[in-house]
């Protein structure tokens, strides 16, 4: 019988773990085992000292660089996904070496990300490793982005998407880490189709888990990759030329993350690589939409989720009639053009009841686009015509006329910052108890639903609050902050020893 491998195989492989094929894993890693060297100091061994491959490692390396029946490398393209601190860093650069040195004459091995500072993370230790050995360092020169070995004309370059999407390039071997973070699909498809001329190139993804969507709602080039690797595994897409291998918990988003059977499944070199202690002593010290994704490699639908999975949907209740008699607070926020704006209601209540009074969202094709400020006060003037409104909150942020004009009609408008740290940070946490406790309700409106799911939690020394992941992304939260907002001042007016709402235009923000 053969012996279990800890750590090995992953939850998802392209190769079956009891295929027996070609590989010239072992070449690759008889050269990091000979070579390579730790870069820091952690658990997994003292600076300077030479890595030793774990086996699971080796099962690893023996999949991404199997041959075909030509004893052609069978893949072109790979994606390999574990959670943070399992060596992935340390195990492309000494991927990247083994191709400098062994690869083909003339080759250009280059370490690719989102951002040169990414991109340097994998280069540096892999740089690193060459100046802590005698051998590697007597045969090549070692700039500040680069590593030449003038005997083979081979070279080993930094890039990054903020140099831009260079063409011409003729890679043979590409480390592309935290594919995740990716905004678009550019630099993976130049240096994929740069490789084009190469006999046996390698596209190599290293990443943890992220946003399944990018900043214009689509799936991001991880997580599309990711799709097409499950796939592959269940037959459903014939793709010999990609490799994939994934290590999740079994239950997926769905499992347990406090339990340390789940955080094994994810993590293969769990207390030994990476310390369990560490597990044990950050989980309640960290955001669970954070711990998730980073520590058991689960995909979130934001790019930081700010709720506990599954939470905000558990908090529905569609056929809720609301009270006619209930007081409602009225939550508005937006921009002038090319976001959206939005008008929430929510009951001032023991179990408040939220739900979408209007909602305007500059449309995808379109490039220029004004939000309809008249149909904004128009929608106000009627919701306070048909419902006991206590108050109309309104971010003042380029809204002062219509709030003007409103005040001056009658309706009891109330300056609400939303810019404001310390009132965000302390509605947000008052929103996410209310979340956890069930303390309120929700009319199920997918467009909320979409706008909760896009807010993505800041955290600094003064705390947490809901933002946007980017000041040029496209997926709107206004909903969302609106709730936020609106549920901070609902539980006011449920609260105040006054049931009178504000004085018009009365700064709280």
């Amino acid at each position: 019988m053969a012996r279990s491998v800890p750590g090995w195989p992953p939850r998802y492989c392209t190769l079956s773990p009891t295929a027996r094929t070609r590989s010239r894993g072992g070449d690759a890693a008889e050269f990091i085992n000979a070579y390579a060297r730790v870069t820091k100091a952690s658990v997994g061994g003292s600076a300077g000292d030479l890595i030793r491959l774990r086996l699971w490692q080796e099962k690893l390396l023996d999949g991404l660089l199997a041959e075909d029946a030509a004893g052609r490398l069978r893949h072109r393209a790979a994606l390999i996904g574990m959670a943070r601190k399992n060596g992935k860093s340390a195990l492309g650069a000494g991927l990247a070496l083994w191709s400098l040195f062994l690869g083909d004459a003339g080759g250009e091995v280059y370490s690719v990300a989102g951002t040169r500072d990414q991109a340097r993370i994998v280069f540096g230790a892999a740089r690193r490793m060459v100046e802590l050995d005698e051998e590697l360092s007597g045969t090549a020169k070692v700039y500040r982005d680069a590593i030449e070995v003038p005997a083979s004309g081979s070279v080993y370059r930094v890039l990054s998407r903020e140099a831009g999407a260079s063409e011409g390039l003729s890679p043979t071997f590409v480390v592309f880490d935290e594919v995740h973070v990716q905004p678009d699909d550019e630099l993976w498809n130049v240096m994929q189709l740069g490789a084009g001329a190469r006999r046996e190139p390698m596209l190599l993804g290293i990443t943890t888990a992220g946003a399944r969507t990018d900043a214009h709602g689509r799936d991001s080039l991880c997580y599309g990759l990711y799709q097409h690797g499950k796939k592959v595994v269940a037959g459903e897409v014939e793709d010999p030329s990609f490799f994939f291998a994934w290590w999740e918990p079994v239950a997926g988003v769905e499992a347990d993350h406090h339990d340390p059977k789940v955080w094994r499944e994810s993590n293969p070199g769990l207390d030994d690589i990476c310390a369990l202690e560490d597990f044990r002593s950050t989980i309640n010290r960290t955001p669970e939409a954070e711990f998730r994704t980073k520590r058991t490699n689960v995909w979130t639908v934001g790019n930081t989720a700010a709720l506990p999975h599954g939470s905000w949907d558990r908090l529905a209740a569609p056929d809720r009639v609301i009270d006619p008699d209930a007081r409602v607070v009225l939550m508005a926020d937006g921009s002038w053009s090319g976001d959206s704006t939005a008008i929430l209601g929510i009951t001032v209540e023991e179990s408040p009841h939220v739900w979408v009074v209007d909602l305007w969202e500059k449309p995808p094709d379109v490039k220029e686009w004004r939000v309809p400020v008249v149909d904004v006060e128009n929608a106000l003037r009627a919701t306070t015509r048909d419902l006991p409104v206590a108050e109309v909150g309104m971010d003042p942020y380029r809204w002062q006329r219509s709030m003007s004009v409103l005040e001056d009609e009658g309706l009891p408008m109330v300056e609400y910052s939303m810019g404001s740290v310390e009132r965000m940070v302390k509605a947000w946490k008052l929103f996410y108890d209310l979340v956890l406790d069930a303390g309120f309700t929700h009319s199920g409106d997918p467009r909320l639903a979409r706008h909760i799911a896009n807010m993505t939690l800041k955290i600094d020394s003064r705390g947490a609050r809901p933002t946007k992941e980017s000041k040029v992304s496209e997926r709107h939260i206004d909903l969302g902050v609106c709730t936020v907002a609106g549920l901070d001042r609902a539980v006011w007016h449920l609260t105040a020893k006054s049931a009178a709402p504000p004085a018009p235009f009365v700064m709280i923000g």
